[in-house]
């Protein structure tokens, strides 16, 4: 029995192929990741959108942490270590995007307790307001009001007094019609 081996015919041939073989892997390995520069780009705009939105003050450790893998991802580059370059890339804009969440976030959160400060004061003005305390900085109201137009009570002497030709009789209960209930006349 016979059994084909293309190497068992030369020495010299098998190294040839060996060699061939060895150089393709080595070209192949080289050439299988490009550079990200689309990953790099996405991650340095997403890391000045952070910085737009106040990650330094509301989220300094998120966007610590996406400026260190971005510096990193710039040194693999650097390397030609282009796959570990994107994999930094995309940690560095993953860091940065959680950066500018946490800051809008914030700054929200900032805004409710202003509002929210500024409800209190309004508030207590209000109340002093109702109370009748004049506020800091302001005016006591007077203590004789302007009259408003409207015609004033009659005096107490005047309602009590009996009239001239004397008190009406008013009928028993019984035979006074039932009021409403609402407390007038039907």
């Amino acid at each position: 029995m016979y059994i084909f081996s293309p190497l068992a015919g030369s020495p010299r041939r098998a190294g040839i192929v060996l060699a061939v073989l060895l150089l393709g892997l080595a070209l192949a390995g080289c050439a299988s990741a490009p550079p990200p520069n689309d990953s790099m780009n996405q991650a340095q705009n997403q890391l000045q959108m952070a910085r737009d939105a106040g990650a330094a003050d509301y989220a300094p450790v998120d966007l610590g942490f996406a400026q260190d893998k971005f510096q990193l991802a710039q040194a693999a580059m650097a390397e030609r270590k282009y796959a570990d370059a994107a994999n930094l890339a995309e940690e560095s804009r993953a860091d940065a995007e959680l950066a500018q969440a946490k800051a809008r976030l914030g700054a929200a959160r900032a805004q409710i307790q202003s509002k929210l400060r500024e409800n209190t004061r309004l508030r207590q003005e209000g109340e002093q307001d109702a109370a009748g305390t004049p506020q800091a900085g302001q005016p006591a109201p007077p203590t004789n009001p302007a009259p408003t137009g409207e015609m004033p009570a009659p005096s107490s002497s005047v309602l009590s007094a009996p009239p001239a030709d004397g008190f009406q009789t008013v009928p028993d209960a019984q035979q006074q019609p039932a009021a409403n209930s609402q407390g007038g006349q039907p």
